[in-house]
C-alpha cells in the first residue's frame, strides 16, 4: 500500500505521515456503480482515493438525488470528512463512477494527525475549500444556468473525469444525476447535436472539440 500513497500522495505528505496511513489504513477496491457510502450511514472511516473516480450525491425534499461533484485521484471527500468530526449520520451517498481503489483511513486518526502534521491539516483544508467550490458551482448551476447549459457541463465533467470524449451513459442515467426526466434530456442531447456540441451514437455521446 505504501507505494500506492507515494505514487497518489507522495508529493502531499511526508515520508512519516505515509507510513502512518499504510499502517493504520485499509486498501478497498470498488466497481463501477457501487455505492460506497449511503444516506444515513455512520462513517467510521475518511477515504482517499487511489484511482477511480466516485459521484458525490445528496439526497433532496423529493427523494430526489442531486449530483454534487465528482471526486478523482488524490481527492477526499468534505462531506465525509465532516460527518467523520461530528459523528453524525452520512447526507450524501458516494457512488463509483468508475471502478478503482479507495484506502479508508480511521476516524481517530484524522483528528489526531491535524495536531501531528502540518502536510494532513493543510490537505484537511485545502480539500474543504475545493469541495466548497464545487458544491456553489453546483448551487449556481441549479439557480442560474438553463438545463440546457447545465447538460453541457456535466458531459464536460463527465469526458475530463473518464479522460475519454465518449460518454457511455444512458439518457435515463444522466436524467437521474440532473434531477429531469429522460425526455427532456433526450430533448436536449439532440439540440446540442444539432448545435454542433456532441454527436448522438448508438451507445454513446461524443462530445465535438472545436
Amino acid at each position: 500500500m505504501l507505494a500506492l500513497l507515494k505514487e497518489s500522495y507522495g508529493f502531499i505528505f511526508e515520508e512519516k505521515l505515509l507510513e502512518e496511513i499504510a499502517q493504520v489504513s485499509q486498501l478497498k477496491a470498488f466497481e463501477e456503480g457501487e455505492i460506497l457510502i449511503d444516506f444515513g450511514d455512520y462513517i467510521k472511516n475518511m477515504p482517499l482515493l487511489i484511482s477511480g473516480a466516485i459521484k458525490i450525491l445528496r439526497e433532496d425534499f423529493d427523494e430526489g438525488e442531486l449530483l454534487l461533484y465528482f471526486l478523482e485521484k488524490g481527492d477526499t471527500c468534505a462531506m465525509t470528512m465532516a460527518c467523520c468530526l461530528g459523528e453524525t449520520k452520512s447526507e450524501i451517498r458516494a457512488v463509483a463512477e468508475t471502478k478503482g481503489e479507495v484506502v479508508m483511513i480511521p476516524v481517530g486518526k484524522m483528528e489526531e494527525w491535524l495536531g501531528k502534521y502540518k502536510s494532513w491539516r493543510n490537505y484537511v483544508f485545502n480539500s474543504y475549500n475545493s469541495r466548497l467550490k464545487e458544491m456553489l458551482m453546483a448551487i449556481d448551476n441549479l439557480a442560474f444556468m438553463n438545463m440546457d447549459e447545465r447538460l453541457y457541463n456535466y458531459l464536460l465533467d463527465k469526458a475530463q473525469i473518464n479522460k475519454t470524449d465518449f460518454i457511455q451513459n444512458t439518457h435515463q442515467e444522466i436524467a437521474y444525476d440532473l434531477h429531469t426526466s429522460r425526455v427532456v434530456i433526450s430533448r436536449l442531447l439532440k439540440a446540442l447535436e444539432n448545435e454542433g456540441k456532441i454527436k448522438l451514437h448508438r451507445a454513446s455521446i461524443e462530445l465535438v472539440r472545436s
